[in-house]
């Protein structure tokens, strides 16, 4: 008989490590290596494909200890087995109660909102008839809608940020074009060889684990800033090897991070959780401290997108709470926040220039609006799909061209912003033509040359234009979040606890 390293007891699913040849207890081994990443007995490297698993022949169960097998022992296990069978019942009697009443509660209440609809539809038909009968009467034409919206107002901005944000446009968008990668910059070819050449484990805590959100430092390219499950949010040096900072304040998971670094000005850190805040964190240079700066409590909702807008002043937000707003890093002050829409967003991105806002659906749609004016621009996609998705990811390219997203589940569309279609829709499936995909980030690269996507079973580099796929990286499993480093000559991907780097070895 075999007994687990850990637990000391008979194992129900055995399994042997290939280079210890301890055994263990499936269930306890795995959570072991998901917390540790080694083996408990050697303390060696251990994953997952290292172990083995038995087979027990013929399958038998583990024996009953000595006190269950008495008659008397028996009985009072058969009582106990009783009274709980029946304590269950009881409980199964008042949930079907409850589900009996709350149905009839539903019931009524369906009754009750149809005739109030009919009710409203019949006053509808009669307030129509009436109009009718007073424009055959005055000689109005009935061919077009009376349009009964407001009209637009003013820009709500203040006069200086109206004035940066046209200063942006302007310097950006008049040197975009003739812009071109360095020439050290990475090539297509190059990328086709990236492998993994360093991981860095067991960031933010065990419970609950998972890092949700990463950002690359510019000015200091070996630091890097994750958001987690755990709601804190870390500064870590790849140099040195440890954590720079752990920054506290939010209640729950952190959905997004962005690191603001200008030339002369203090660093923030930014962040974006399901605690429907924004919290501000800034730099002090003399004591290499982060101290809270502000916290934004705009929104209602869930804070799904965050995005700084090119001047590094301001700061782009969107929530499940149907709005969008600006806020600024210099003020700290709201300087717009937009009326409800029809539907909570999913996604926000910022136009390379500064001036135009794309916001991802759970409709499968994107809505695209200019903050100068706050105005609605353009849609993109259909309601009218087959499975409706939700459009949780949104990357504009560099020379601002084209804006990548989610086509479906397991696609990704690249729209032409200036035609306002697609270019091409990409389908992404996984190596196990069986299992779900699911996209979970799109990220063109500083040179438009590529782009990453993110997923629930790998990470993938996609060529612009030719659609080719350079390289996929499976052996993290699923990565949430992935951001090109400098150059392009390095990949990180974020995978459970794990950021993982890959480039050329």
């Amino acid at each position: 008989m075999y007994f687990c390293k850990i637990s000391g007891e008979p194992p129900q699913e055995p399994v042997v490590s290939s280079k210890s040849g301890e055994i263990y207890e499936r269930r306890l081994i795995l959570k072991y290596i998901q917390e540790n990443g080694t083996e408990p007995a050697t303390g060696e490297k251990l994953e997952e494909t290292d172990l083995i698993t038995l087979k027990a022949n013929p399958k038998s169960s583990a024996p009953r200890p000595p006190s269950a097998t008495s008659i008397p022992s028996l009985l009072h296990t058969l009582q106990n087995e009783w009274d709980s069978l029946m304590l269950e019942f009881y409980t199964l009697n008042q949930q079907h109660q409850a589900t009996r009443q709350e149905l009839s509660n539903a019931l009524y209440q369906q009754d009750a909102a149809t005739r109030v609809i009919a009710r409203l539809i019949k006053e509808r038909d009669a307030a129509r008839d009436a109009l009718a009968s007073v424009q055959a009467t005055t000689g109005l034409s009935t061919t077009q809608d009376v349009d009964m919206t407001e009209a637009p107002s003013e820009s709500a901005l203040p006069a200086d940020v109206m004035t940066t944000i046209e200063e942006t446009n302007s310097s950006l968008s008049s040197v975009r074009k003739k812009r071109k990668p360095p020439t050290d910059y990475a090539k297509p070819e190059s990328v086709k060889a990236y492998q993994s050449i360093h991981t860095i484990p067991s960031l933010h805590a065990s419970s609950p684990a998972g890092i949700t959100s990463i950002s690359l430092s510019t000015a200091n390219p070996t630091q890097f800033l994750t958001g987690g499950n755990d709601k804190t949010v870390q500064l870590y040096d790849r140099e040195a090897g440890k954590v720079l900072a752990t920054l506290k304040g939010h209640t729950k998971r952190i959905n997004h991070v962005k690191l603001r670094e200008r030339e002369g000005e203090n660093t923030l850190v930014v962040s974006g959780s399901a605690d429907k805040t924004v919290r501000v964190w800034s730099h002090d240079s003399a004591s290499g401290d982060f101290a809270p700066a502000s916290t934004f409590k705009t929104h209602k909702g869930e804070i799904t997108g965050l995005d700084l807008h090119p001047s590094g002043k301001y700061l782009a937000v969107g929530s499940a709470d149907k709005t969008w707003s600006l806020q600024s890093l210099e003020t700290f002050q709201t300087l717009f926040h937009a009326a409800a829409g029809n539907e909570p967003y999913a996604s926000l991105a910022l136009h390379p220039d500064g001036c135009l806002l794309a916001l991802g659906t759970l409709s499968s749609t994107i809505q695209i609006y200019d903050i100068r004016s706050q105005s609605f621009v353009a849609s993109l996609g259909s309601e009218e799909v087959a499975t409706p998705f939700a459009v949780n990811t949104l990357s504009f390219s560099e020379n601002g061209y084209h804006l990548a997203a989610p086509d479906g589940t397991s696609s990704v569309a690249i729209w032409d912003l200036r035609k306002q279609k697609t270019v091409t829709s990409i389908n992404l499936t996984p190596t196990d033509a069986n299992a779900t995909y699911k996209i979970n980030r799109i990220r063109y690269d500083p040179s438009a040359q590529w782009f990453g996507v993110a997923s629930n079973h790998d990470a993938r580099i996609i060529a612009h234009k030719t659609w080719e796929e350079l390289v996929r990286f499976e052996e993290g499993g699923e990565v949430v979040d992935l951001v090109f480093g400098g150059l392009g000559k390095e990949v990180w991907g974020v995978s459970g606890r794990e950021v993982r780097i890959w480039g050329s070895a």
